[in-house]
């Protein structure tokens, strides 16, 4: 009973992988066009590619590959009401095509195919994988140093703190006809002061810059 269970859970995993990642085929009459992401999943921000392959459906299994496919045949990119016609280029590969893009934004893209493919006519929009944020491969976690750089700018703050309070009580305690230059502890008293307030404001700009 439980190799049964192992092995339909194997199944249904192997399934959902493949319907996460799979490209979408369409049809038009013998002509089958094949269209997904080049790297898969894709993310934001990341060079990617969306690849079209086109075959002619000879029967028994054979497949003949297509070239010259897009010679009537235009694709547009639709995200929510935006939309882009796609420069394509072609593979080594003959029968295969891909076109550059990097997106955006994360959720869904369609691709519409347009015109004729060898006299056939061809109007599919077709729904691609969804456009993930980076954080899905992301690692270390993009937040995970957030957390160090403020505790090490608190730990700055409270030393600065201290040696505030340090030369406070060190003046404070000055008896009245000591052989002292009070201007010059004074001095000295800023000049730590200063030194410690820019450590402070470099490990704030350093920290931005790491965002």
């Amino acid at each position: 009973m439980k190799n049964h269970f192992a092995v339909l859970f194997i199944f249904l995993l192997g399934f959902g992988f493949y319907s996460a990642y799979a490209h979408t085929t369409i049809t038009a009459e013998q002509y089958k066009i094949e269209i997904g992401w080049k790297e898969e999943p894709p993310l934001v921000g990341i060079q990617n590619a969306i690849t079209f392959e086109f075959n002619q459906d000879d029967g028994n299994g054979i497949k003949t590959p297509v070239t010259n496919s897009f010679k009537d045949l235009e694709v547009i990119a639709k995200s929510g009401s935006a939309t882009k016609t796609l420069d394509i280029l072609s593979d080594v590969k003959p029968g295969n095509y891909y076109a550059k893009i990097i997106p955006t934004k994360t959720g869904s893209i369609s691709v519409e195919l347009k015109g004729t493919l060898n006299g056939v006519p061809v109007n599919q929009e077709i729904p691609i994988e969804d456009v993930e944020s980076t954080d899905v491969l992301a690692f270390p976690p993009s937040g995970s140093s957030s957390g160090q750089d403020v505790g090490a700018l608190k730990n700055a703050m409270s030393s600065l703190q201290k040696d505030v309070t340090a030369i406070k009580s060190k003046l404070g305690n000055v008896k009245p006809g000591t052989n002292l230059d009070l201007s010059k502890a004074y001095d000295f008293g800023v000049l730590g002061l200063t030194l410690g307030a820019a450590g402070v404001i470099l490990a704030v700009i350093a920290m931005i810059k790491r965002k």
